[in-house]
């Protein structure tokens, strides 16, 4: 059997019930309480600027396509369109122009046939969770 000592664990719950343990217990505890509320502000900060970003980008290609069909707008307004669309539906030719007119099996049969490129699979990414993990908070934290 093992023998207790007494005076061992009285003085263990002496030094339990002292203030200056008591305080230095309640600042440790209070001390991690403010450390895990910062960690969690600070992840949803990194998850409320990666859907910004996105969000952006979004707002970026959008802009760039309304610009590019603003141009085509502009162009089918055009002249330049409208001639060209009357000799392609029409037949017709501009002032001092000559139409040939080739039958479609003359045209066709000069065709040759283009390969078909082969679909390739985006490749997976290598790097572990865990790496990723690390480089999206070094990403966060240093840019």
């Amino acid at each position: 059997m093992v023998k207790i000592n007494k005076n061992k664990i009285i003085q263990k719950i002496k030094l339990l019930t002292d203030t200056k343990v008591l305080g230095i217990l309640a600042f440790a505890v209070i001390s991690l309480l403010v450390s895990w509320s910062g960690l969690q502000v600070i992840q949803k900060n990194y998850q409320l600027e990666r859907k910004i970003s996105a969000d952006r980008q979004r707002n970026t290609v959008q802009q760039l396509e309304n610009s590019n069909l603003a141009l085509k707008n502009k162009y089918y307004e055009s002249n330049q369109y409208l001639e060209l669309a009357a000799r392609r539906q029409f037949g017709k030719a501009a002032p001092g122009e000559k139409l040939y007119l080739i039958p479609d099996d003359v045209a066709l049969a000069k065709i040759v046939d283009l390969p078909k490129p082969e679909k390739t699979k985006p490749q997976p990414e290598l790097r572990s969770k865990y790496r990723q993990n690390f480089d999206a908070w070094m990403k966060f934290l240093f840019h």
